[in-house]
């Protein structure tokens, strides 16, 4: 993949990752520094390339400012609520989480919290420490035969669904993005909000917190619930308004609520609820297994590896998602589409202005957004001072005023598969078309030649008229300054006496030189495409 050549990179692991995650990272100088404060985070971070983080550090604006060689910052969890998302996309840091790492500790802690709640266990206890038995105080209810109102479907909603309807629960769920024939496979019923909020004995939350999401459940949606209904909050804090919910407690609105998670960590010692008779609370325990520890720490750290190597990361949260379904199939042209971004960039007569990239054939089957971020990538990088990523390629080209259009044809002609890059300075346009022979990158032809070309660490074109002694001179040019050709190929064009030549080379060709070849007779121009220079 295109790429500079880095030198040993520094990662910082802060706020207790797993050994097991930071022995994944042995090519790499770690520093494990637990406990870091905001003001020491702000002393150090500028000397580290990646850092990792769970919940305890901010990583506001105003580190990510001084971050000046970060490219990636992974949380070992779910949320990124701790990291400014927005400040490090301007800066093209790839943020990424785990989202799968800590799923079955949040399943099963909101299922404890759930009976923890119901049964009046943590009460119980603490009575039982202290000598008493009083079984009558303590009467609790089942979960078998009450409705189970779901808020959010996702990986932890859909596996706290499984697990209550193995309680004999029925559920109700609610998600923007489910449809009838997964909650059928789920064995739920699908319902809006209201009908979580009117219909439901216990409620559930399973989703990010946003500007939609944030008080969604207030007092206002409390009085409409069933009295005796009970709330659990395994999520994220501020999804309930926690002021009106230990309100509602009091009043015995809501006979219950289980709470891991709050607007203000750690909760403050005036709270409103803590003393509340019904109330259970932990603090933030929902990920906090030996088990997800060890998953999202080793998760993030193979997000981190494979980011310094200048590689797409599925696990992103501030570029375009791409499932592992559709990385399967556009991994093998990453690295294509960005070198077919690099050669129509350095064949280009003057900035770019418009960039069209066209699928044809069986590519067309998925979405191909991420190669067309890989296409910009590899036109920007060679051309500008700042790193680019996939994370800024088209905030940057976007920025420069260059139209990015994407266009899908399903007829592919001779190959199964073709990209296309057309990129438009002023009023001429350059072409560069690539597929895939087996599972190697070819360019197959630039502007009106067909050509089989690798595309190596470095290539140099040279349209030319078609006779006698033009390769062969250029050659002995080549040998005379030291530059050694390690493939060579001419393609040919419907133009009668014009051909291209191709030649693989295996070191950087000076300005002299290059001038000395456009200055030979017969030779329409020379462009060298140094695919390492991204």
């Amino acid at each position: 993949m295109c790429r500079r050549e880095e030198p040993m990179m520094k990662i910082l692991a802060a706020d207790g990752i797993s050994p097991e995650g930071i022995a994944l990272l042995g090519d790499y100088e770690v520093d494990v520094r637990d406990k870091l404060s905001h003001e020491e985070l702000l002393d150090v971070i500028g000397g580290y390339d990646a850092l990792m983080v769970r919940s305890a550090s901010k990583v506001s604006a105003d580190v990510i400012a001084r971050a000046e060689n970060l490219k990636i910052i992974g949380r070992a969890g779910v949320g990124v609520d701790n990291i400014d998302v927005k400040a490090a996309t301007e800066r093209g840091i790839i943020v990424i989480n785990s989202p799968g790492g800590n799923t079955i500790a949040a399943t099963e802690h909101t299922m404890a919290m759930m009976l923890s709640m119901a049964r009046n266990i943590p009460a119980a206890d603490e009575t039982m420490q202290r000598g008493e038995w009083n079984r009558k105080a303590y009467v609790g209810v089942e979960l078998r035969g009450k409705t189970l109102g779901v808020i959010g479907m996702g990986r932890i909603g859909s596996g706290v669904a499984k697990r209550a309807l193995a309680f004999d629960m029925n559920v109700i769920a609610y998600d923007p993005y489910i449809n009838e024939e997964r909650a059928k496979a789920l064995g739920v019923t699908v319902g809006s909000l209201d009908d979580i909020v009117e219909k439901s004995d216990f409620i559930t939350v399973h989703m990010p917190l946003t500007k939609e999401t944030r008080g969604m459940i207030s007092m206002k949606e409390i009085r409409r619930m069933k009295k005796g209904v009970r709330l659990v909050n395994c999520a994220r804090g501020g999804i309930i308004n926690e002021t009106d919910l230990a309100a509602a407690v009091r009043e015995g609105l809501v006979a219950g609520a289980a709470i891991d998670v709050f607007e203000e960590e750690p909760m403050a010692a005036d709270h409103p609820l803590r003393g509340v008779p019904g109330v259970v609370l932990t603090p933030h325990l929902g990920a906090s297994t030996v088990e997800a520890q060890i998953g999202v720490s080793v998760d993030v750290a193979e997000g981190i590896r494979t980011a310094l190597r200048g590689e797409p990361v599925t696990t992103a949260v501030n570029m375009a998602p791409v499932s592992k379904e559709v990385m399967r199939v556009i991994r093998p042209y990453i690295t294509l589409a960005e070198r077919l971004g690099c050669t129509v960039c350095s064949l280009a007569e003057g900035a770019v202005t418009r960039v069209e990239v066209i699928y044809n054939g069986e590519i067309t089957e998925v979405n191909t957004s991420f190669l067309t971020t890989a296409v910009l990538k590899g036109m920007l990088n060679p051309i500008l001072e700042s790193e680019i990523n996939y994370v800024n390629a088209p905030s940057v080209a976007k920025s420069r005023g260059i139209k990015v259009t994407e266009v899908k044809e399903k007829e592919a002609s001779d190959f199964s598969t073709l990209i296309t890059v057309r990129a438009a300075a002023g009023d001429k346009v350059t072409e560069v078309q690539g597929t895939l022979f087996g599972t190697e990158g070819r360019i197959v032809r630039i502007n009106r030649f067909r050509v089989d070309v690798d595309p190596h660490a470095r290539i140099l074109i040279c349209p030319h008229i078609n006779r006698p002694g033009v390769i062969g001179t250029i050659g002995s040019i080549m040998g005379e300054a030291g530059v050694n050709i390690s493939a060579m190929q001419v393609g040919k064009s419907d133009r009668a006496g014009t051909n291209i030549m191709v030649l693989t080379v295996d070191h950087d060709i000076s300005d002299e030189t290059l001038a000395r070849v456009v200055a030979l007779d017969g030779i329409f121009d020379a462009k060298l495409v140094n695919f390492e220079s991204v």
